[in-house]
C-alpha cells in the first residue's frame, strides 16, 4: 500500500475524516468550558491541553509540508488540491490552537517548544531541498559523501541556531 492509496481511501470516507478532525477543536472548546476561570484551574488541565495540541499539530504539520512538497516540487495546480486531506487537517489545527491560546499560552504547555523547532527543522529542509532542486546542479565530484552529510547537518544546525537567536 502506497501513501496514494492511504489518501485515496481516506478520501473515499471524507464524512469520517471531517468527524476526526473536527473532534480536536469540538475537544477544545469543551476542555475550555470545564477547565474553569482561576488560573489554578486552567493549569490543572495543562496536559489535557498538550494531548490536543499533539493530536491536532501532527495532521496539521504532515499537511503543510505536504503541500510545499506537492506546489514546490510536484508543481500540483492549485485546482487539484484535495480538500479533506490537503486543507481541512490546516484549517482544524489553526482553529483548535486558537481555542487553546485563549485560555492558556502556548509556553505553559508542555513539549509545545518541541513542535515549533520541528517545524523549524521540516521548513529548513525543505528550504534546502528547494534551493537545491532550482540550482540544477549535476555535477560528478570527488568530495566523499560523508564530507556532504557532515555539511548538510552543519547547515541544519546553523539554520536551527539561527532561528533560535531571531525569535
Amino acid at each position: 500500500m502506497t501513501l496514494r492509496d492511504v489518501f485515496e481511501a481516506v478520501s473515499g470516507q471524507p464524512i469520517l475524516l471531517f468527524l476526526l478532525l473536527t473532534a480536536m477543536p469540538t475537544g477544545a472548546f469543551l476542555v475550555s468550558l470545564w477547565s474553569g476561570e482561576t488560573a489554578d484551574e486552567i493549569w490543572k488541565w495543562r496536559y489535557v491541553y498538550a494531548v490536543l495540541v499533539y493530536f491536532v499539530c501532527i495532521p496539521g504539520i504532515f499537511a503543510v509540508t505536504l503541500n510545499i512538497y506537492l506546489f514546490l516540487f510536484e508543481r500540483q495546480s492549485i485546482w487539484d488540491m484535495n480538500i479533506a486531506i490537503q486543507v481541512l487537517p490546516i484549517l482544524t489545527m489553526v482553529g483548535t490552537l486558537m481555542l487553546i491560546r485563549r485560555k492558556m499560552p502556548f509556553t505553559y504547555i508542555p513539549g509545545f517548544g518541541k513542535l515549533s523547532s520541528f517545524l523549524t527543522l521540516i521548513a529548513a529542509v525543505m528550504g534546502i531541498l528547494w534551493f537545491i532542486d532550482r540550482l540544477h546542479i549535476y555535477a560528478i565530484t570527488y568530495v566523499p559523501f560523508s564530507y556532504i552529510v557532515v555539511g548538510f547537518v552543519a547547515l541544519l544546525i546553523i539554520i536551527r541556531f539561527a532561528w533560535n537567536r531571531i525569535f
